[in-house]
């Protein structure tokens, strides 16, 4: 579950994701949160934090008819490659990418956007074992802890907008503990596991600044090896081939 493909090209139905010099490849937590983030309140703004070879902001062009898309990425590789598959899809004109920390980001951008994406780095940097390597690197949150990413989520979203996240189960409540001193509400959960037998492994979340009834969400993504269940094929088919 939740492991990243190591091919250098990666396709999707509507489009072809280069990914062979970025340290994170296109993993299950990206498109998952790339398929499950909502757009029921037609954003025409969309801010992907940490894009990585850009596969979340790809799949919020597919989605919506948002004339910004903006993608942030401080991986000179990663930035690279993001570029490049944003100008080869069909989407290019409505998405950018910016070549900073998020930190950086925050303080020279007045615009707000009516809906924010991150799929976060989120190992802790007191588990950093020191074996350095550019894709573990990608996933400490030396670079964007939870604090800086939800301040800055707080400063850039509309009153009216949406912060859609990926978390790992066991940091979730942490997460919306730091939202929360951020005005930022929890509004929807879905509790992600492999399989039938094993524990929730994720957390797909969405915060706004507005109160309202919490909707909880499980979802399976396989009830035996390479067999997914109807859940999982229902809100992933509009991108991968197998599907």
């Amino acid at each position: 579950m939740l492991k990243n493909t190591l091919s250098s090209t990666f396709r999707f139905k509507h489009f072809t994701v280069q990914q062979d010099q970025s340290a994170m490849k296109i993993g299950t937590d990206a498109v998952l949160l790339g398929a499950w983030a909502s757009l029921k309140h037609q954003p025409n703004s969309i801010l992907d934090v940490g894009a990585g070879t850009g596969i979340i902001a790809l799949q919020m062009a597919q989605r919506s008819l948002a004339e910004t898309i903006d993608a942030i990425e401080l991986n000179d590789a990663a930035f690279e490659e993001c570029v490049t598959n944003f100008e080869n899809s069909s989407w290019g004109a409505r998405l950018f990418c910016y070549h900073a920390s998020f930190q950086e980001f925050v303080v020279e951008v007045d615009e707000l956007y009516e809906s924010i994406i991150s799929n976060p780095p989120f190992f802790n940097h007191k588990r950093n074992t020191g074996v350095q390597n550019p894709r573990t690197n990608a996933r400490f949150t030396e670079t964007l802890a939870f604090e800086d990413l939800l301040a800055g989520v707080a400063n850039l979203l509309s009153e009216n907008g949406v912060f859609s996240c990926i978390i790992p189960a066991e940091f979730h409540l942490e997460f919306i503990a730091i939202a929360k001193e951020n005005k930022l509400r929890l509004n929807r959960i879905c509790y992600v596991k492999g399989n039938p037998d094993t524990p929730v492994k994720r957390c797909l979340m969405e915060f706004s600044f507005q109160k309202s009834q919490l909707q909880e969400e499980d979802l399976t993504i396989e009830f035996a090896r390479h067999h997914y269940t109807e859940d999982y094929v229902a809100l992933t088919k509009d991108f991968y081939l197998k599907m």
